[in-house]
């Protein structure tokens, strides 16, 4: 587990994929605990990355912390950003405002015209910050938190993630290529502004882009 920063209220790692962000056996929760050296430490998920994707997580190491964290976060005070490898090339930048259904029966999300029950409004803006043959390297910032937002709407909008498994038919060699590379928020005691950032594991398909490590995350 690599630990970026920890203090009495707040924990920021980096997710490995294959993780579950939730506090179950195998979860993050969990294997930060062992790292900590800390069976019964207090480490609470305000935010989750799916199962398949990888990089920066905050926790609280409090109920007090999760309750100011989750309310950032309701109030969209909490920004996520995201670097991510798609196919084709979506235009040098974008905002995208959706219609989302989550079916939950069949875990998927799916982009729809018709309001109804369930139905969420997803909103993302990107960046395009390179390509490589068929591929665009893109920034996402999230202004909403849908499940799957980010694959289910590149997905629905001719754009498939590169190692997409759920949301395209393509054959992939590659991991899904999404990855959580900053986060900013206010700090739940001391008010301070806190913000992060990292790059993802030099593997491929990142590798494709030269450019990647030039990028300014902070920007």
């Amino acid at each position: 587990m690599t630990i970026v920063y920890q203090d009495g209220a707040i924990l920021v790692c980096l997710k490995p994929a294959g993780v579950l962000s939730t506090d179950e056996p195998g979860g993050l929760p969990e294997l930060l605990r062992r790292e900590l050296g800390e069976e019964k430490a207090d480490i609470r998920t305000v935010h989750r990355l799916d199962l398949v994707v990888g990089g920066l997580m905050v926790l609280a190491r409090s109920p007090e912390a999760a309750s100011e964290l989750s309310r950032q976060i309701r109030e969209e005070r909490f920004e996520k950003e995201y670097l991510a490898v798609v196919h084709g090339d979506p235009g040098e930048r974008g905002r995208w405002r959706d219609l989302m259904f989550r079916d939950k029966a069949r875990k998927m999300s799916f982009v729809t015209e018709t309001p109804g029950k369930g139905v969420q409004e997803a909103i993302l803006r990107y960046k395009r910050l390179g390509q490589s043959g068929d591929l665009s390297l893109v920034r996402i910032r999230l202004e909403t938190g849908r499940t799957h937002q980010i694959r289910c709407q590149f997905a629905a909008h001719g754009f498939p993630l590169a190692g997409e498994r759920k949301y395209s038919t393509r054959e992939d060699p590659w991991p899904l290529a999404l990855w959580s590379c900053r986060l900013a928020f206010v700090h739940p005691e001391s008010g301070k502004r806190m913000e992060f950032a990292h790059f993802p594991p030099e593997t491929e398909p990142w590798l494709f882009f030269n450019n990647l490590k030039t990028v300014n995350l902070f920007s």
